[in-house]
């Protein structure tokens, strides 16, 4: 392997990882937030650089990608214009794939 050809590869796994971060893993596609107490995952999310959730009038938005829109407004979760119920305090949100999942602080999980 010649050095030049070396040096395109570390280049490239260099850029990767530096699209990896605590909340954002280029890798496999999943970004990560925490909105008030609830913790945010995104599936098949390609992103460098991705914004926090911003709070907007009675809770959150978190929009990581295109077709991912997360609003926690008065504790009621909606993703991409769905409703999807009332949070408890720590309920978690996982968009996988575009299939929403609740978890509940309790253990159980909602679809």
């Amino acid at each position: 392997m010649a050095l030049k050809e070396v040096s395109a590869s570390v280049g490239c796994i260099v850029a990767l990882l530096a699209g990896c971060g605590r909340s954002n893993n280029l890798l496999l596609g999943e970004v990560k937030a925490t909105a008030g107490s609830h913790k945010i995952v995104v599936t098949d999310c390609y992103r460098f650089n991705v914004d926090p959730p911003q709070q907007i009038e009675s809770g959150y938005r978190y929009t990581p990608c295109r077709d991912a829109d997360i609003v926690i407004r008065n504790d009621e979760a909606i993703v991409n214009g769905r409703s999807y119920g009332r949070l408890n305090p720590n309920d978690s949100i996982l968009v996988d794939h575009g299939a929403v999942s609740i978890g509940r602080s309790g253990g159980s999980e909602v679809h």
